[in-house]
């Protein structure tokens, strides 16, 4: 009887996560972004494709650091789908041959420079209606939760994932995108002697996940992927040293 009722909710949780754009991708589409412990924290346990994920900057170096997270995630993504990238920003400050890094080449980025964030949401919209994109990267500081939803409506139909970027250093307004990250810059490490630049690393905080768990981990880009940085653990000392009395 028990385990009749555990399937009915599990068979319902399904279809809610469903209802609200969480489909399962078809057979030999699954992917897997390296992150592991960090993908227990979302529904059923898989990144969450063809959704509208919102990335929180508020330094250079913040917006930086996600600029890189973000295109290790999309570098696998492309590969999953075969597609291309569609890059809106106001800025312009993204170095192409850079992307070389994550395994992206460049000419597979469609760059698009616009100065007018109306027009960088509408823009945005309209790429995420291209169901032959693998995703869709904006930068912009201001989004709406009307615009946001707009946004997730058109993934929901074109099954194409869209990251917003925003370089927002006042309180953060409420969106319908799935999901709220931030992204800082961490200290990377090498093996060896030699006085060389370690990999790629960053301290990753999930704010926010629709029905998933917020969370923080340290990840790096090594091989062609993420991977989890395991973090020495602090024994504290079962001893408390002896303080020498006075008076």
């Amino acid at each position: 009887m028990q385990t009749a009722k555990n399937n009915i909710i599990e068979q319902l949780q399904k279809e809610i996560l469903c209802l609200q754009g969480f489909k399962p991708l078809p057979a030999g589409k699954n992917i897997s972004f390296g992150l592991e412990a960090m993908e227990r924290s979302f529904p059923q346990g898989v990144f969450p494709l063809a959704a509208v994920h919102e990335f929180i900057s508020t330094s250079l170096e913040t917006s930086a650091a996600t600029g890189g997270f973000v295109a290790g995630l999309i570098s696998s993504l492309m590969q999953l789908t075969g597609g291309a990238c569609v890059w809106i920003s106001v800025s312009g400050r993204i170095f192409p041959p850079a992307l070389k890094i994550f395994g992206i080449e460049p000419e597979r980025i469609i760059f698009i420079n616009l100065k007018n964030e109306k027009e960088m949401c509408w823009v945005m919209e309209e790429a995420l209606k291209c169901n032959g994109l693998a995703a869709v990267v904006c930068e912009m500081q201001h989004l709406s939760f009307t615009a946001s939803r707009r946004l997730q409506l058109a993934v929901e139909q074109s099954r194409v994932t869209g990251f917003v970027l925003r370089n927002q250093k006042a309180n953060t307004n409420t969106t319908a995108c799935v999901s709220r990250w931030k992204i800082t810059p961490a200290k990377s490490v090498f093996d060896g002697d030699l006085a060389v630049v370690g990999f790629p690393r960053w301290q990753v905080e999930l704010l926010k996940i629709r029905n998933g768990r917020p969370g923080a981990w340290q990840v790096e880009w090594a091989s062609g992927r993420f991977r989890p940085v395991l973090l020495p653990v602090v024994i504290p000392s079962l001893q408390k040293p002896l303080q020498r009395k006075t008076g």
